[in-house]
């Protein structure tokens, strides 16, 4: 089992960006919550999918009573519509 700061750590190691996992009420859950499985994924989800899928296929699935937020390198919540490689920019516009 993992804390709730690896498995952030790894997301944003395999898929490339930053995300806030939350409670449902949308409140931050602790850095040094215990408990949550491993992030599985090896290699990021494609350029083409959004933000919305990513939630749905690989988040909400792994980590059922958590909501997640994908937030760009300016710190700002992208939107679901918002493709994957768009956000991925951002990461590589800040460098």
């Amino acid at each position: 089992m993992a804390t709730v700061r690896a498995v952030e750590r790894k997301v944003r190691r395999v898929e490339g960006f930053e995300v806030r996992i939350l409670h449902p009420s949308g409140v931050d859950v602790r850095g040094d919550r215990e408990g949550l499985p491993q992030y599985e994924h090896k290699r990021a989800l494609k350029n083409s999918s959004n933000v919305k899928s990513w939630k749905l296929h690989r988040f909400r699935l792994r980590y059922p009573g958590f909501d997640v937020e994908v937030v760009d390198a300016h710190g700002q919540h992208c939107h679901g519509n918002m493709l994957l490689g768009t956000v991925r920019d951002t990461y590589l516009d800040d460098r």
